[in-house]
C-alpha cells in the first residue's frame, strides 16, 4: 500500500464520458480497470463526480445560437461550450458500471459543477478559480500531502485538478496511461505545458503499483 499521506483521486470516471456517453471521450472506459487496480494500491481514494443541473450555462443548449465547442465569455472569463452532459441524477452521471471495486473503496465523492451558473474542471476549484470545493481542505484534515490523479479527461478536468493540486501546495502526479484526453485544438499539449510549468509530473500505473506494492515479509530464522 502507499502510505496514509498518499490518495488516489479518480476524475469524473462517468457513463456520459464514455463510448455511447453524451460527452464521450475516445477509449474514454479504457481508464476503468487501471482506475481499479490503482484503488487497491492506495488507502485514501476520493473521487470526483460532475453534476450539472439541468440548462447549466456551460451547456450549449443553453446558448441559442451556439453549438457545442463554441467558446464564449462568462462573468468568470472565457468558456467553452459542451453538449448536455452529467445531469443531476441522470444515467450519464452516474459512475462507469465497471469502477464497482473502485467506488467501494471511496471515502469522498466531490460533486462538482452544481453551481448553474459556473463551470468546474477542477477538484479544487470552480472555474472562477477562486470559490473552493472543499476538497484541499479535505486533504489537509487527513494528513494527504501526494496525490495521484488519473481519469477523464487529461487535458481538462484531470489537467486542471493537477495544477490546482500543485500550487496549493500537495505533491501532484497524473498517472497518463490511466486517463484519455478530448484533445481539442491543441489542449492536451496546452495542459501539459501548463502542468508541468506547475510541477506536475507524470507517472504511468505501473510505477504507481510498484511503489504501492508492499515488501516481502523476512524469511523465518532457520533453527
Amino acid at each position: 500500500m502507499h502510505t496514509d499521506t498518499d490518495a488516489l483521486i479518480l476524475i469524473d470516471i462517468q457513463n456520459d464520458f464514455c463510448p455511447g456517453g453524451a460527452l464521450a471521450v475516445k477509449d474514454g472506459d479504457a481508464v476503468v480497470g487501471p482506475a481499479n487496480d490503482l484503488a487497491a494500491h492506495f488507502n485514501t481514494v476520493i473521487l470526483t463526480q460532475d453534476w450539472h443541473p439541468a440548462g447549466h450555462r456551460s451547456f450549449a443548449s443553453a446558448h441559442p445560437g451556439h453549438r457545442p465547442y463554441d467558446m464564449v465569455q462568462m462573468p468568470y472569463g472565457p468558456q467553452m461550450l459542451w453538449p448536455d452532459h452529467c445531469v443531476q441524477g441522470s444515467a450519464g452521471a452516474a459512475f462507469h458500471p465497471g469502477l464497482a471495486p473502485a467506488v467501494e473503496k471511496a471515502q469522498l465523492v466531490v460533486r462538482k459543477g452544481f453551481r448553474p451558473h459556473i463551470d468546474s474542471y477542477s477538484a479544487f476549484f470552480e472555474n472562477d478559480r477562486v470559490t473552493p470545493t472543499g476538497l484541499a481542505g479535505a486533504l489537509r484534515e487527513r494528513g494527504i500531502h501526494r496525490v495521484y490523479l488519473a481519469g477523464l479527461a487529461t487535458d481538462y478536468c484531470v489537467a486542471y485538478s493537477a495544477t490546482d493540486a500543485a500550487r496549493l501546495g500537495f505533491e501532484a502526479l497524473i498517472v497518463e496511461d490511466a486517463c484519455r484526453a478530448i484533445d481539442l485544438h491543441g489542449s492536451l499539449t496546452a495542459a501539459r505545458r501548463d502542468w508541468m510549468a506547475a510541477g506536475v509530473r507524470s507517472v504511468s500505473v505501473a510505477d504507481v503499483v510498484a511503489l504501492g506494492t508492499p515488501l516481502a515479509p523476512p524469511l523465518a530464522s532457520v533453527a
